[in-house]
Parts: structure tokens; sequence; C-alpha cells
């Protein structure tokens, strides 16, 4: 496993990223330490989760992923040996200030963030949406105001489209504020709508990109069949985010494509879902996928992408696929 300099900045990240949104209800908390163990044995101290974490939670299960990731850094003392990420936005409670990015509510979600990972500080700390009900100034003070506190050392933004990622650097160059350093888009073969825009800002202003969902939810693992249900307990399934997936990938003409992929990689011996992190990882600009499970052994089949080469052929190929594809509409 390699290391890469996250955007500009001068922190190292392995090149690829574990997720962790699955901690909590996909994963229970013994499965998610022995994934957290098996990644970190790997060379991945790269790991990205959120305050609103698990995906799918009731409001009784809201930071379950960070108490349970709290707990294994202080059993495993490896506070240290990672590089660890987390976000606010989401609702975190009842009350009309419990979400969003409001100075209240960011300073409010990093302390309890804080205290969930059981830590001093966080590494990189995400704005996990936009909020158009505040200010951008009065989210990028608040994120300038936990770094200078020492409680951030970078801070990044996720989901944010390029015009309000131009903004809000153009803001913190003119009042000296913590840059953003980083964006955590969703990327993969079947969804590359980040190519117009988002990808080529971050490269001219020296942003990192660790894009999310590399494998579309498990779809370019090749494990679903057109016409196949959905199965219960997968991510399509979950009650309160299974529907944003199932509109996301869960069309024929994706499941489709990704048959073509059988087709073509499995002469060649190269596993569906190692093809799709060694895409991402290939692309221009790309630092870390972030790559998630909810078993320990899935690792054993997406780690190593690291390793696995696509040539032209093969690229140009899964080209074809995306070209094919009909467009998302906004």
């Amino acid at each position: 496993m390699k290391s890469k300099p996250l955007g500009r900045t001068g922190l190292q990240v392995s090149e690829i990223c574990l997720g962790t949104m699955t901690f909590g209800i996909q994963a229970d908390e013994a499965a998610s330490h022995a994934i957290l163990d098996k990644a970190h044995d790997a060379g991945v101290y790269f790991i990205d989760t959120a305050d609103a974490y698990p995906l799918g939670a009731t409001p009784d299960l809201v930071g379950r992923t960070e108490e349970i990731i709290g707990r294994w850094l202080g059993a495993r003392g490896r506070r240290d040996q990672v590089v660890l990420a987390t976000k606010c936005f989401g609702a975190t409670g009842p009350g009309p200030n419990d979400r969003g990015l409001s100075r209240r509510h960011i300073l409010a979600a990093a302390e309890a963030s804080l205290r969930r990972l059981q830590t001093d500080y966080i590494d990189l700390y995400q704005a996990h949406h936009f909020d158009a009900q505040t200010p951008i100034a009065e989210t990028l003070a608040a994120f300038d105001q936990l770094v200078r506190e020492g409680k951030v050392r970078y801070v990044g933004v996720s989901n944010w489209p390029a015009y309000r990622i131009a903004l809000g650097l153009a803001a913190c160059a003119r009042s000296s504020w913590a840059p953003i350093v980083c964006l955590q888009p969703r990327y993969n073969i079947l969804h590359r709508d980040p190519e117009t825009e988002l990808l080529p800002l971050c490269r001219e202003q020296g942003v990192g990109v660790i894009p999310y969902n590399p494998l579309a939810a498990g779809v370019l693992t090749g494990r679903y069949r057109p016409g196949q249900q959905v199965e219960a307990g997968s991510r399509f399934a979950l009650p309160r985010a299974g529907a944003n997936y199932q509109r996301r990938y869960w069309h024929d003409p994706h499941l489709g494509a990704v048959e073509h992929m059988r087709e073509f990689f499995g002469p060649r011996g190269k596993p569906l879902g190692q093809v799709a992190i060694a895409w991402v990882m290939a692309q221009p600009g790309i630092t870390a996928p972030i790559v998630g499970a909810s078993r320990p052994d899935q690792l054993d089949g997406t780690l190593p992408a690291v390793d696995l080469h696509l040539d032209a052929d093969e690229l140009d190929f899964l080209n074809g696929l995306w070209y094919e594809l009909p467009r998302e509409r906004p």
C-alpha cells in the first residue's frame, strides 16, 4: 500500500481510504473492529466516517459509527498511526440547530465527534453536504476556528458542486482561513459526471479527491444481475437509504453494463470489484478511493486493486460503457 499527499498539503494518506458507514447496522462492533484490523494490517491507515453514520441510522443510532471507531482506537492504541476523517452536516438531534453548517452546529458537532472518537483532534474535518441556508463565510470561518484551536488539522467538503467549491476557495484565500484541501464526491465507472467540472477544478487548485461509491454500492462487483430483486440486508434494502441507492444504480442499463464488464474481464482473470477500484485510482487527480466493507473477508476482494493495472484496451472498453449509459438528470 503506497502513501500519497492529500492535494497540495504535506499530509500523507494511504492510497485507499477505509469507509465506515456500514459500522453499526450492516456490521456489528466485533465485525467493524475486525474490518479495521484487517485494513490496518494491509497498510490502510486513512479512515473516513461521519457523525450521522451508520448509513440508514434511526435517530437512536446516529453517532454509533464514530463510537465504534473510537473504541477501536482506544483499545488498539493506534490514534497516531491513522489519518482520521469525519464529517458534519446531517441531523444529530431533533432540534432545528442540530443539523446544517451554521457556526453553532459545526462547533457543537466537532466537540461531539471528538468525544465519540476518543481523540483530541481530527485530521480531516469535512462538510458532508452544502448548506444553502447558511452563508458560506460562516461555515468556513467556523472550520477555521477549529483549525486555530488545534481540534482540526485540515478542512474538506463532500458533495459540493464545483461553483460552491470555487466560492469557498476564494473566500478562504481572501480571509486567510484554513483552505479547502479535499473533496469527497460520488465517482465510479457508472457515474462520471464529476469529470465535467469538479475534477478539473480540483486538479487546477490542488485539492485532493477521495471518491466514495467506487463500487457503486456493490453493483460493480458483479453481485447483482439484470432482473434480480433487491436482496434483504443489502445496502439497497436499508429502510432509510435504500431508495436513494436504488435510484442511483438499480437500473437495467447499469446492471447490463456490469454484465458486459463480466464478459470482457472474465477471460482476462480480473475481478470486477478490483477493476472498478483500479479504474478510479488511475484517473488524474484522484488521491484515494473510499472502500468499505460489511465483513472483513470482503477486503480480500478489493484491496488487491492497488496492484491491478488496466491497459489501454481495457480503459477504452470502460469508456465505451459510460458513453452508452443514459445520462442522469440533475
